[in-house]
C-alpha cells in the first residue's frame, strides 16, 4: 500500500516544480531585452512512480505516480540555426568589406567627372589640337606645358590616393588580426568556466549564450566549424562542454585549430620582406600559404584588398591591381610620348642643334629619365627642359626643320589614340580604351560585390528571424507560461488543502463512536 502522506509529497512536488517554472518564466520576462540572451525552461519530468520494482516491493496491481520533478534549466536553441547563421555572416563580412573597398576606388578615380583622369587627358589633347592650329603661338605652348603638368599631377594624386588606402587597408589588418586573437582568447576563457561547471551537474546557461555570441562575432572574420567535447563528471545530458573551434575552407577542409581544450591558438598575418602584401597566415604552429587560404570571411577581404602574393610571386589585390593599372597608363602614356616628342624638333634645338628633349620625366631619376615602370606613376612629371622654356616644346618635323609644323604637332596630338601595349601583356588598345577597361572591369566587381552584399545580408537576416523565432523571448507567451504555472501551482496547493481535509478526518473523525 501507499504511505498514507503519499498524496502531501506528490502535491509538494507539484508546488515546487511549477515554482522553479516560474521563476525561470520572471528570468525569461526580464532578459526580453537583452541582446544574446536565449530564452530558457524548466525540463518538467515525472517523478519515480511506486512501488519500484524489487522483491520487497508491496503487492499492487499498477504503479502510482508520485509527481513531477524538475529535471534541468535548458536553453531553447537550434543548433543547426547557429550554424547557417555563422556560414552567413562570414559571407556577409567578406562581400561587405570588398564593396566598401571598391567604392573607396570609384570615390578617387570619379570616373566619368569633369575632375578626373579621362578629363585632364582630354584637356591635354585638347591643348595640343589647339598648339596645331597655330604651333608657334607661345600662349598655345604654355596652355600644352600646364595641362600636362596637370596630366602628371593627376597621376600622382590618383596614386597617392590608392597608397594611402591600401595602407588604412593594412591598419585594417592590423586590427582584424587583433579582434580575432582577442575573440578566441575571450571564447577560450568562457570554455574553462563552462568546464569547471558542467561537471558539477549544472548547466551555465548564461555562460554558453556568452560564448555563441562570441562565435558569432568571430564568424564574421573567417569560415569556421564549432564542435563539443564531451564533459566529464557529474554532468547532465544537456550538457554541451568545451567548445573547439576549427578554421575551414569554403569546402569544409581543415586549415588549423583556433580553439581546443588546451586552449587558443594565435593567428598572425605574415608579410613579404618588403612588408607590402600579405604571403602566410599562422594558426598557431600551423602557417597557410596566402594562395591556400581559401576561407570566406572578412579577413580574406582584407588581405585582397590590402594584396598578397599570388602563386607566381606577383604582387596581386584590389589596390595592387589599380597601382599597377595607373603605373601602365602613366609609364606608356609618357614613354610613347617622348618617343614623339624627341624625335621632333623645338625652337632651341633647331636653333642650338640640341636634340632628345623629354615633355615627361621621373621625379627620382637623376636625370629624369623613365626607365621604372612600378611606381611611375607617382613619380611622373614634366622634364625640366620643357619647365625652363616653352621653346624646348617640340613643334618642328626633323626631316622639315621649319617652326610651326602643325603636321608634327598633330602626331604629338593622336598619341592618346594610337594603339600600344598599355598593359604590357602584348594586347594593343589606346589610352582611352584601356582607361576605359580598367574603370568598367572596377565598376563590374564593385556592383557584382554590392549584389552580393546585399544578398548577404538579408540571407543573414533570413536565418537570424527564424534562430529569434525559436530562441529569443516572446512576452505573450512567456505570459501564457506564467499563467499556466501559476494555476498548476494553485491546483498542486488545492491539493494539499484537500488532502489535510481527508488526514484531519481519518485523524479526528475516525475512531470515536461509543465515547
Amino acid at each position: 500500500m501507499a504511505s498514507t502522506f503519499m498524496g502531501l509529497e506528490t502535491a509538494r512536488r507539484g508546488m515546487t516544480a511549477q515554482q522553479g517554472a516560474l521563476y525561470t518564466t520572471g528570468n525569461n520576462i526580464a532578459n526580453a531585452n537583452t541582446l544574446g540572451y536565449t530564452r530558457q525552461r524548466v525540463d518538467l519530468q515525472q517523478s519515480e512512480s511506486f512501488p519500484s520494482v524489487g522483491t520487497n516491493a508491496p503487492k499492487m496491481p499498477g504503479q502510482m505516480g508520485t509527481g513531477v520533478v524538475a529535471g534541468a534549466v535548458v536553453r531553447v536553441r537550434e543548433t543547426f540555426l547557429d550554424t547557417q547563421y555563422r556560414s552567413e555572416a562570414s559571407k556577409l563580412g567578406y562581400w561587405e568589406n570588398r564593396s566598401a573597398a571598391l567604392s573607396n576606388l570609384e570615390t578617387i578615380l570619379n570616373e566619368p567627372s569633369d575632375s578626373g583622369l579621362s578629363a585632364a587627358m582630354d584637356s591635354f589633347w585638347k591643348s595640343l589640337q589647339d598648339m596645331a592650329v597655330d604651333p608657334q603661338n607661345a600662349g598655345a605652348r604654355a596652355v600644352v606645358r600646364q595641362r600636362g603638368i596637370a596630366v602628371a599631377e593627376t597621376f600622382n594624386y590618383l596614386h597617392q590616393t590608392v597608397s594611402a588606402e591600401k595602407a588604412d587597408a593594412k591598419n585594417e589588418l592590423s586590427v582584424a588580426e587583433k579582434e580575432i586573437n582577442t575573440l578566441l582568447s575571450q571564447i577560450d576563457q568562457v570554455n574553462k568556466q563552462i568546464g569547471s561547471i558542467e561537471p558539477n551537474g549544472y548547466l551555465p546557461n548564461d555562460l554558453y549564450d556568452k560564448r555563441d555570441g562570441l562565435l558569432d562575432e568571430l564568424s564574421k572574420f573567417a569560415n569556421i566549424k564549432v564542435s563539443y567535447e564531451a564533459p566529464g563528471g557529474n554532468a547532465l545530458a544537456q550538457a554541451e562542454g568545451k567548445a573547439i573551434v576549427t578554421l575551414v575552407d569554403d569546402k569544409g577542409n581543415a586549415l588549423g585549430t583556433l580553439v581546443d581544450k588546451d586552449g587558443a591558438k594565435q593567428v598572425k598575418v605574415n608579410s613579404n620582406a618588403d612588408d607590402t602584401a600579405v604571403q602566410s597566415i599562422s594558426i598557431g604552429d600551423t602557417v597557410v600559404d596566402i594562395n591556400n587560404f581559401n576561407s570566406t570571411g572578412k579577413l580574406k577581404s582584407v588581405v585582397e584588398s590590402y594584396g598578397y602574393v599570388d602563386q607566381n610571386g606577383e604582387l596581386a589585390g584590389t589596390f595592387n591591381d589599380m597601382l599597377k593599372e595607373l603605373d601602365n597608363l602613366a609609364y606608356t602614356f609618357a614613354t610613347e610620348f617622348n618617343k614623339v616628342h624627341e624625335e621632333g624638333l623645338s625652337p632651341n634645338e633647331i636653333k642650338d642643334g640640341d636634340k632628345a628633349i623629354s615633355f615627361f620625366a621621373d621625379s627620382e631619376s637623376a636625370d629624369g629619365s623613365i626607365t621604372d615602370r612600378n611606381g611611375f606613376a607617382s613619380r611622373m612629371t614634366i622634364s625640366q627642359d620643357i619647365r625652363n622654356s616653352l621653346d624646348n616644346i617640340t613643334n618642328a618635323d626633323p626631316s622639315n626643320p621649319t617652326l610651326g609644323d602643325a603636321t608634327y604637332v598633330s602626331k604629338l596630338a593622336e598619341i592618346i589614340n594610337n594603339k600600344y601595349d598599355y598593359g604590357n601583356n602584348s594586347e594593343q588598345s589606346n589610352f582611352r580604351n584601356y582607361f576605359e577597361g580598367v574603370i568598367g572591369s572596377m565598376a563590374v566587381s564593385a556592383q557584382e560585390a554590392n549584389k552580393m552584399a546585399a544578398n548577404s545580408a538579408t540571407l543573414q537576416q533570413t536565418v537570424d528571424n527564424r534562430r529569434m523565432s525559436v530562441s529569443s523571448v516572446s512576452l505573450d507567451e512567456e505570459m501564457t507560461n506564467m499563467i499556466q504555472f501559476q494555476q498548476a501551482y494553485n491546483a498542486s496547493a488545492r491539493m494539499i488543502t484537500v488532502m489535510d481535509e481527508l488526514l484531519d478526518k481519518i485523524i479526528n473523525g475516525m475512531g470515536v463512536v461509543g465515547r
